[in-house]
């Protein structure tokens, strides 16, 4: 299943994370995964975050430049290899990992996955075809 990521434009600069975070806090929404990929001069933060649509209004009426991305969310196991049995399904099918992050679940021994890949619904194919568990909104949120 296909959820929905921030994607969150962050000029490299003091505060900057903190009035974002406080953006989101302020609107009530929850935090639950986070990743960000940086330069000298500017970031891409990416949130997995309990109620997208209103994190990205919030963020939109504050001037921030946000996007919504679909993603993939996979639970598994949290144990030696299931992580690589995930990303050779994937490299099996011929499906392109742009990038990925990974937390641990509260609960279940699980960790959960976040994939953005080239084709989604190719890729949730290729994972159900293999017996992985997709996460829904519900999981995540």
């Amino acid at each position: 299943m296909v959820i929905k990521q921030l994607s969150v434009f962050v000029e490299n600069k003091i505060g900057r994370m903190a009035e974002i975070t406080g953006i989101i806090g302020d609107a009530n929404v929850d935090i639950r995964a986070l990743s960000i990929a940086d330069t000298s001069d500017f970031g891409i933060l990416r949130l997995i975050v309990d109620k997208p649509e209103e994190a990205l209004l919030a963020l939109k009426e504050n001037k921030i430049t946000v996007s919504l991305t679909d993603v993939i969310a996979v639970g598994i196991e949290d144990k030696p290899g299931a992580f690589a049995k995930v990303v050779k399904i994937m490299s099996d099918a011929g499906i392109s990992i742009e990038y990925m992050y990974a937390f641990i679940s509260r609960s279940d021994d699980q960790a959960f996955v976040i994939m953005r890949v080239e084709d989604p619904d190719k890729g949730i194919a290729a994972l159900n075809g293999q017996g992985i568990k997709l996460l829904c909104r519900e999981d995540i949120y």
